[in-house]
């Protein structure tokens, strides 16, 4: 029996042994959420060793390709590359440009998220492609400056006369890389099952939500692509049948998918781009030589550029654009194209910070960019990565051997299939997508929300009630919270995410549900009291509440109340409609226009720094935000606030947007005002603060209420 096993899987095609087991790894994941001892390890192992030989292998195969090559046909080379690589690009580019047709008609908000503020790293060509350091390059798997590394060291010993001992020796160890790299691929379809069944058993379904647009047109653009465009063209021009191509490529492919890396099949696609080469009958053994050449020097040059997978980053960039509502116009294509494509150059997951800024997109939508990644997208862009490169490398042997051929049959077909594939599949997916009935959720998911770490015994009182009667301006805070067995604590209207009330009437919040630790600690319950901003002050000197909820730490602020030291923090946005976010995207900008009328609510209201920053536009303070969304207030251009407020806000009013100018400023920070004639609360506060951010307290209540994290992810982390 073991034997009639071993017998039919020494048949079996490696690609068809890999297929089977990432299917049988992927049923067994989705019927699991455990992933079993060794899984992990064993699907890292894999990876690990296939990184282990790519890196080596990109610079030898660069150094001895391009080494062995003359001055004359180095240039010949690389004007025919050029001409053949830019087509490819401009090919896949179409077909991206023309994916939104698919996008439908939906409403958009999300939570706060960090990347709303966050400065872009500037992006730097020259750092990223010269390796001041080949070393520091090779150790840190700085891909483009090991590439142009090996492109330098290659043209050096291009020139060197006595070099074929050199260059042997070189081809020795590449050959070396190589055979590793195959005996690693022997472990291949016991590796692709543990990937699988990892990816299936931990993945979150939550997290598709907002995504499925993207991800089902990135889905059906890559299979266009991979399996139907590129072959189809290498199949008419040259003299390789469409099957040849699949055949070469889909262990690559299978590989490439499962482990969402085109960097770690490297090899695999030379030696096989190579076996296709071998194919092509030339009777001129030089030029055969030359094109066997290509695949080493192409295939590792090619990681580095912004071609087939990391274009699906244009792909995202158009989908953000229209997920959250910005125009997009002919000259917004323009841009993407001359600035996205130098972009690229580099890791997408650097680049797209920017690329968003292109759009006036919100930055926090990167996050989304991440999550489809992990997902499904980083796995699509690796195997169209897989065909554009071995596509790349055919085309350009077969031009160096003059082996250009045009198959009017295969033309003919293709010419009909093919148009009409795709335009029925962009169609369809619009039909389909707006057939669904899509249901704006960000309302629901944000006003649905309950305590998620403690829920404390509380009353609420809609006013102050008998403050005479109840003020104690002579009893310390802690002595009379003891006393009475709660803490009165007054909160402010209309103050989200910090305190407000949910669907069931209930009053909860991030505030709220730190002030419920504080009771706890101190064995007490709570009586929360609704409070204007303007009567804090003379009910804390009263004695009658105890502290309060959140203020921003301004100068207004500090003048009237005595705070606690800073619990948490926020940055300074603006929130506007969605069409007008192009307008508020840069700080001089703002603060130059004359026409402009700002509203500021109440508590983030500071004289001086209307007077020193907005000496042109007209500013006003609002008592309550609610103001700002009512038709009488509609002649107001903007309202300044605090970033994860105004998120907070979107949610409720979907079609306004969050908009953070740049440079960034400096956060504001968030304190409790309490009682100014008693010092050992203030001690207390400041001593129970940075217990509850150093046991992470804090930061968990901050990613659930603020960021709007999934509350099972922040059990996991208690």
């Amino acid at each position: 029996m073991i034997k009639a096993l071993t017998s039919l899987l020494k048949n079996t095609p490696a690609s068809l042994q890999i297929i089977t087991a990432m299917i049988v790894g992927l049923i067994i994941g989705t019927t699991t959420s455990t992933v079993f001892t060794g899984v992990n390890e064993i699907a890292n192992a894999f990876v690990m060793l296939l990184q282990m030989t790519a890196l080596p292998y990109i610079s030898l195969s660069l150094i001895t390709g391009i080494g062995g090559l003359s001055s004359a046909k180095i240039s010949s080379t690389i004007k025919k590359s050029l001409t053949i690589l830019l087509s490819l690009i401009a090919l896949v580019l179409f077909f991206i440009l023309l994916a939104p047709i698919a996008f439908p008609s939906w409403q958009s908000a999300d939570f706060y998220s960090v990347n709303t503020i966050k400065t872009v790293q500037e992006f730097d060509l020259i750092q990223l492609f010269i390796p001041t350091n080949p070393f520091y390059s090779f150790a840190h798997g700085l891909i483009p400056s090991v590439v142009m590394f090996s492109i330098f060291v290659g043209i050096g010993l291009m020139q060197v006369r006595a070099k074929k001992q050199t260059l042997l020796a070189l081809i020795g160890l590449n050959n070396a890389i190589i055979n590793v790299s195959f005996m690693v691929m022997k472990l291949a379809p016991l590796a692709i099952f543990c990937i699988a069944l990892r990816a299936a058993a931990t993945i979150d379904a939550s997290q598709i939500d907002g995504l499925l647009v993207y991800i089902v047109t990135a889905s059906v653009l890559v299979f266009l692509l991979t399996f139907l465009i590129l072959p189809a063209i290498v199949a008419t021009i040259t003299p390789l049948e469409y099957k040849d191509i699949l055949k070469a490529t889909r262990s690559a492919m299978i590989t490439a998918f499962a482990t969402g890396s085109f960097f770690i099949v490297i090899p695999l696609i030379v030696e096989k781009t190579k076996q296709l080469i071998e194919k092509m009958t030339i009777s001129n053994s030089n030029l055969k030589s030359n094109a066997l050449i290509a695949p080493s020097i192409i295939v590792p040059i090619s990681f580095s550029l912004p071609i087939g997978g990391k274009l699906l980053a244009l792909l995202f960039v158009l989908f953000a654009a229209w997920f959250s509502g910005s125009q997009v116009s002919a000259g917004n294509y323009l841009n993407l194209l001359t600035v996205g494509l130098s972009q690229l150059f580099g890791s997408t997951s650097v680049a797209m910070p920017s690329l968003l800024q292109l759009f006036n997109v919100p930055s926090s939508l990167f996050e989304l960019f991440l999550v489809a990644e992990n997902l499904i997208v980083g796995r699509l862009g690796a195997l169209l990565s897989v065909i554009f490169s071995a596509s790349l490398v055919i085309l350009i042997a077969t031009s160096i051997l003059k082996q250009f051929t045009f198959k009017w049959r295969s033309f003919g077909k293709f010419l009909i299939i093919l148009p009409a594939i795709s335009i029925i599949a962009f169609i369809s997916l619009r039909f389909t997508f707006d057939s669904i009935s899509y249901q704006y959720q960000g309302y629901k998911k944000f006003i649905e929300r309950d305590f998620v770490m403690l829920d404390i015994k509380s009353t609420v009182l809609k006013s102050p009630e008998n403050v005479e009667i109840n003020s104690q301006p002579y009893v310390d805070v802690l002595t009379r919270i003891k006393q009475r067995g709660f803490i009165r604590v007054g909160y402010f209207r209309d103050d989200l995410p910090y305190s407000f009330h949910n669907n069931e009437g209930k009053l909860v919040g991030f505030d709220i549900e730190i002030i419920n630790l504080l009771a706890d600690d101190l064995g007490v319950s709570i009586e929360f009291v609704r409070i204007f901003h303007k009567q804090a002050q003379k009910l804390l000197s009263s004695g009658y509440l105890d502290m309060t909820t959140g203020v921003p730490v301004l100068p207004n602020n500090m003048k009237e109340l005595t705070l606690t030291v800073p619990y948490s923090s926020q940055s300074i946005a603006f929130i506007v409609k969605e069409e007008r976010r192009s307008e508020f995207t840069d700080w001089k900008t703002i603060f130059s226009k004359e026409e402009l009328i700002i509203s500021i609510p109440e508590l983030y209201y500071s004289e001086n720094i209307i007077k020193r920053y907005f000496k042109h536009s007209k500013v006003w303070e609002i008592s309550t935000p609610r103001l700002y969304f009512k038709e009488k207030y509609q002649h107001i251009d903007a309202m300044l606030f605090g970033a994860p407020t105004a998120s907070a806000w979107t949610l409720l009013h979907p079609e306004y947007t969050v908009v953070a100018p740049k440079p960034a400023q400096p956060p504001l920070a968030m304190a409790f005002a309490i009682n100014s004639e008693d010092r050992a609360f203030e001690l207390f506060m400041r001593n129970w603060i940075q217990m509850k951010k150093q046991n992470n307290d804090i930061d968990r209540l901050f990613n659930y209420w603020i960021a709007g994290k999934n509350p099972k992810l922040l059990n996991k982390q208690q």
